[in-house]
């Protein structure tokens, strides 16, 4: 799990820390990320958007951004 691990990271840095989430993705891991970045959210294979409290959308990244 990883909340907002960019967040205060310069951007080489934040690239960096996403291909090592990617890299054990590929290899097999369940990677949890919760960000506030859509640039970020739109990489995800599935996308849970939550507001209020109320989650708001749960399915691929290609309709999480409609």
């Amino acid at each position: 799990m990883a909340d907002e691990p960019t967040g205060a990271l310069d951007s080489r840095t934040g690239k960096h820390v996403l291909e090592i989430l990617h890299g054990l993705h590929d290899d097999g891991s369940t990677i949890i990320l919760i960000t506030h970045d859509n640039g970020i959210a739109a990489t995800a294979e599935r996308v849970v958007r939550i507001s209020d409290g109320h989650i708001i959308y749960d399915g691929d990244r290609e309709g999480a951004f409609l």
